[in-house]
């Protein structure tokens, strides 16, 4: 996750010793740095101080640390000089959100829970914040907060159906499965209309394995949005599972019919027509999903398996060598 901007706050000490001053203009320095983008440079300015039990130093070192993703130092240098700045200070507001932000990220999230609660106070706009303070309710299984915190991100009311839609979304994202589909079937109680609820309900009935249930459920979302490129995808690919290649193929035309920019259903349309014993068809849709996805290692692998079969050595060569160097990049 990106570090958030911070907002900087303006100093007001005047410094009363040459010490003071030299520190004071450290920590000019030291900000000026970190607000253009050169944390690594501000904590090298920070650290050649010499002077780490000043909390002003260490108020920009925690803040540079955060920066730079090193959570554990930002940690453990903002803990102990929190309460040392007033409390309605933007210095002390600064300090509690970076801690509440590095907490979280270092995977504490139990403390980094009230952290990010207090930031609410200064900064209930913050769109941002609001989301992370969500992630880390449903990292520690507190779903109605969770809730509460998704709908102030994504301006519904608390209690809507549309609150339980994007609190299952994030559970999903989270692999919380079952309290996902808690959700979804609290959000369609609550509106029986309400568009995306049983696409995501077939979704995690797809991941479980329940084919008939994933068609039907996909059915159900495509009479209530006919329009949906991403419904008749999950649709083809759930037919794909079951080896339908044909019913397989209608649904993942009608969703390129739709969306024809989206590398996935050029990927299954190649399986399939590899399946149906028709090359030159399968080969045009995985060349097209390259098209759209040039690293997409599923597409190169699966063209590399067609053209050795077709016989064509050299070909299959560089596909195979394209989808080995992919191997291992983030959703490839």
């Amino acid at each position: 996750m990106a570090a958030l901007a911070l907002a900087s706050p303006a100093l007001v000490a005047q410094p009363q010793s040459p010490s003071d001053r030299q520190i004071a203009e450290t920590v000019t320095a030291a900000r000026a740095l970190i607000d253009a983008g050169q944390p690594r440079e501000a904590l090298a300015k920070l650290d050649a101080a010499g002077r780490p039990d000043d909390s002003r130093i260490a108020h920009l070192v925690g803040v540079a640390a955060y920066h730079v993703d090193d959570y554990p130092r930002a940690i453990a240098t903002l803990s102990p000089i929190e309460k040392q700045f007033q409390e309605d200070s933007i210095e002390r507001h600064e300090i509690v959100q970076v801690l509440g932000l590095s907490l979280f990220l270092a995977g504490r999230f139990e403390d980094a829970i009230p952290k990010l609660e207090a930031t609410r106070t200064w900064a209930a706009a913050n769109l941002e914040l609001a989301h992370i303070l969500g992630q880390a309710y449903l990292q520690t299984a507190r779903f109605g907060p969770a809730r509460q915190a998704f709908a102030r991100t994504f301006n519904v009311a608390e209690d809507s159906a549309a609150a339980h839609l994007v609190t299952a979304q994030m559970m999903i994202r989270l692999q919380l499965e079952a309290p996902a589909e808690d959700e979804l079937k609290r959000a369609l109680a609550k509106d029986p209309a309400l568009p995306q609820a049983n696409l995501l309900l077939g979704q995690l009935a797809l991941f479980r394995g329940q084919f008939d249930e994933s068609v039907r459920l996909t059915r159900r979302e495509l009479a209530l949005a006919p329009g949906s490129a991403s419904a008749y995808y999950q649709l083809g690919d759930t037919y794909a599972r079951q080896s339908r290649w044909d019913d397989a193929i209608a649904a993942l035309q009608q969703s390129l019919w739709l969306n024809p920019f989206y590398s996935g259903p050029y990927i299954l349309l190649g399986k399939a027509y590899s399946q149906k014993g028709q090359p030159a068809t399968a080969e045009g849709m995985l060349r097209r999903a390259i098209e759209y996805d040039p690293n997409n290692r599923t597409a190169h692998y699966l063209l590399a398996q067609l053209l050795q079969k077709a016989g064509r050595t050299e070909e299959a060569k560089q596909e195979f060598a394209i989808a080995e160097r992919l191997q291992g990049q983030p959703g490839r």
